[in-house]
């Protein structure tokens, strides 16, 4: 039960069985007016027919269900950072820092603490601080004080059987990526529940599939999932290092260690981390694992040539693989035949590639043979249409792709209507995130530069009438009785699940990057927990804040623990033993509002999260943000500020190889905070690029909204729009949109 609540939660929702229902009680009793009152402190409220079903269930069912909300939420967490009430600066500065320095070489009088160091007098104020000021070690853990201080409460609905197997079926047939957080619960329903009878809408969503029948015993029920062995490759270094996109072998050591740099030269370990990752990634399979792949492969429904081309760009992947699985070995075995005939045609490369093809056309100008080709495979025409537009022309290049633009797949097109802008942009520049690396910033393709501004206005142009007319008469082809259509004005702040997913676990309420939470009141609290459940030991993780002015930047971290607007709660580098510690930031909106030159106020603030220590973000750290209209109180006894009933959105670290995470950007004139997850480079918040933050929020900005889209819907079908729910057949509200991979129905092939 306790794995379809933690799903149900995800959406806003609490699951409940039937076998859980004992009685239909007319009247609240008592333990169920404890468990509301209990959620309350929570920050979360019941819908009513939730309430009259828990009302029916055992006091022992409700206690178990406050207790997974309680571990959800972090209440049994500690939460004490390293100063008490440390909305009061204590004061302290370099100068402390290295005075104490000195008094530890020289073994000078002051006091000694836990750890060992010596503290002289008259330098940091000791009564202030739960642990070591000097080397961050905190000595004191504490408890939440004060819940239920939140202005907004989440509003909890009612799942039953049919609610989860639907969800379930929805997860499957997406059409468009899961993220993080929507393929963990598909993970833990397909460990849970049988396979309903759901066509499964994405290869990494298919890869949860195969692994469900290869750990169950049954790899051969994975055959007809297989449709090339692109997908067998997926599925192998799926299993090999948990990634569900093919993401090369250099990249991840790339990663691995760079993140393993350090600033100070003596405890970089970025030689050893490489070594090791090497060591992590080489193959070794045995024997009934190599017969299962070589089965896999011989019984593929593609000639030899065709599965070789296929298997062309990860070439040097593959013959890496077919060393470890033995599958020269196996080719030679009666009944294994295929397999046979595709290792003869890839060692000796007697195969086509098609990418070469369209590149030796392109680059002899050749827009006739070049457009063949390209509508063979509708979907790469789609992804090099904007850089085949400047090469060929505008008008020849669109003639051609409308031709196909009916069989691309609509993510693709909506993805096209959205980011033209972006991309025709003379002077602009662009975020991209290659597979498994970090966010960069690039400059427009140089070709830009040969085209006059209103050549390329009439480039965009031309995009987006083609996109929305592709769109738009895929909606009028579905058949719609309806008169009347109901869009909830939020709609139009959360973007349609195309691209840019989130890598990381939301165990509270899911949103999609992108979304904009309204700012409630005048305090921003950043919180980050960490080192729950491990040993003690030195971890230094580090939560900051850029802020960004007209003509200059400010920041608060470690390093600059109080600056106008922001007051940070001291750096803790090293975790106590089992129950992890926390690092909070305030941010101020009236002193950021009117601080900088000129008192013209900052424009945003962007949070972030780093390793200092050497290596990548501790995985299962807490990060997130905290806002309530109503004052939230730090304790002055032990400087725990977190309360999760002013929780507004927050995120598990699953990703291993994060150095640096941006979280989240304030933005103060709008007075909204926008989500997004931008992975980089960074041991410390200096080092984070705001341009390519910038990019990146122009990018989630382009983005169309799921209220927007239904509105062509609306227009192509002719719906009328209208404020009233009750009179509205069709009606689309926030509920609604938890479900993303149900809002993807909207996206018809």
């Amino acid at each position: 039960m306790s794995k379809f609540l933690n799903v149900s939660l995800r959406q806003s929702a609490v699951f409940i069985p039937v076998t859980a229902i004992l009685r239909e009680e007319k009247t609240l009793t008592e333990t169920t007016a404890l468990l509301i009152a209990n959620l309350g402190k929570l920050g979360y409220t019941v819908s009513e027919p939730l309430l009259h079903t828990l009302n029916g269930t055992s006091p022992t069912f409700q206690s178990k269900l406050l207790n997974i909300f309680r571990e959800v939420t972090g209440v049994n967490k500690n939460w004490t950072p390293l100063v008490k009430g440390w909305d009061v600066p204590t004061g302290e500065g370099r100068i402390d820092h290295l005075i104490t320095f000195f008094a530890n070489i020289f073994n000078a009088k002051g006091t000694r603490l836990q750890c060992g160091h010596i503290i002289p007098e008259n330098t940091f104020p000791l009564e202030r601080y739960n642990g070591c000021p000097f080397c961050g070690t905190p000595f004191v853990t504490g408890e939440i004080e004060v819940m239920g201080q939140g202005s907004k409460k989440k509003l909890l609905s009612l799942w039953t059987e049919k609610e989860l197997n639907g969800f379930y079926k929805d997860l499957l047939e997406s059409k468009t990526a899961l993220d993080a957080t929507q393929m963990d619960s598909l993970k833990i329903l397909l460990n849970e529940l049988p396979l309903p009878e759901a066509t499964v809408g994405m290869k990494e969503t298919l890869m949860a599939v195969i692994d469900t029948y290869v750990e169950a015993g049954a790899p051969e029920k994975a055959q007809s999932l297989f449709t090339s062995p692109a997908d067998i490759l997926r599925y192998l270094w799926y299993k090999h290092t948990g990634f569900l996109q093919i993401v090369e072998p250099k990249t991840i050591i790339k990663r691995a260690t760079a993140n393993n740099k350090h600033l100070f030269k003596p405890l970089d370990n970025s030689g050893k981390a490489k070594i090791q990752k090497l060591s992590d990634l080489k193959l070794k399979y045995n024997r009934k694992m190599c017969l299962t792949v070589a089965r896999w492969l011989n019984e593929l429904p593609l000639d030899a040539e065709k599965a070789c081309e296929i298997m062309h760009p990860k070439r040097g992947m593959w013959v890496r693989f077919i060393r470890a699985l033995r599958l020269a070995e196996y080719s030679k075995k009666k009944g294994f035949e295929n397999l046979a005939r595709l290792m003869e045609v890839f060692y000796h490369q007697q195969y086509p590639v098609w990418s070469g093809q369209v590149n030796q056309f392109r680059l002899k100008s050749d827009a006739d043979n070049t457009f063949r080709l390209l509508k063979q495979r509708p979907g790469l025409f789609a992804r090099s249409l904007f850089a085949n537009m400047l090469w060929f022309g505008a008008d020849e290049t669109a003639n051609a792709f409308a031709e196909i633009v009916d069989k691309v797949p609509a993510r693709l097109v909506f993805t096209l209507n959205m980011y033209a802008n972006t991309y025709f942009d003379k002077n602009g520049s662009r975020t991209v995130k290659p597979l498994g690396g970090v966010a960069k910033n690039i400059p427009n393709n140089p070709l830009l530069s040969l085209f006059e501004q209103e050549d390329l206005e009439k480039m965009k142009e031309k995009v987006e009438e083609l996109c929305v007319m592709a769109i738009k008469k895929r909606f009028a082809g579905v058949e719609n009785s309806n008169k009347t259509i109901f869009i909830e004005e939020g709609l139009f702040k959360i973007p349609v699940s195309i691209g840019d997913r989130s890598e990381n676990v939301q165990d509270l309420p899911s949103a999609l990057m992108g979304t904009r939470f309204p700012v409630l009141g005048h305090t921003i609290r950043l919180f980050m927990q960490w080192g729950t459940g491990l040993p003690a030991q030195h971890m230094d993780m580090d939560l900051s804040c850029h802020i960004a002015y007209e003509s200059t930047v400010d920041i608060c971290s470690f390093s600059r623990l109080v600056t106008t607007g922001c007051k940070h709660s001291g750096d803790i580098r090293s975790i106590p033993e089992k129950v992890g510690t926390a690092e909070y930031i305030d941010l101020n909106l009236h002193e950021l509002r009117n601080a900088g030159p000129g008192n013209k106020g900052a424009k945003y603030v962007t949070f972030t999260c780093n390793a200092y220590s050497t290596g990548s973000i501790t995985p299962n750290m807490v990060i997130g943000w905290m806002d309530s209209a109503f004052p939230m109180k730090i304790s002055g006894k032990t400087g725990v500020a977190y309360d999760p009933s002013c929780v507004q959105h927050q995120v598990r670290i699953t990703q291993p190889l994060t150095k640096g995470l941006v979280f989240g950007v304030l933005d103060i004139e709008a007075n909204e905070i926008l989500w997004l997850e931008m992975p980089f480079y960074g041991q410390v918040v200096q080092q984070l690029d705001n341009k390519g933050v910038n990019d990146l929020m122009k990018k989630l900005n382009s983005k169309l909204s799921v209220g927007n889209l239904l509105k062509i819907k609306a227009e192509a079908q002719g719906l009328s729009l209208t404020e009233n729910v009750e009179e509205a057949d069709e009606v689309y509200d926030m509920k609604w949109a938890m479900n993303s991979a149900a809002v993807t129905r909207l996206l018809i092939d």
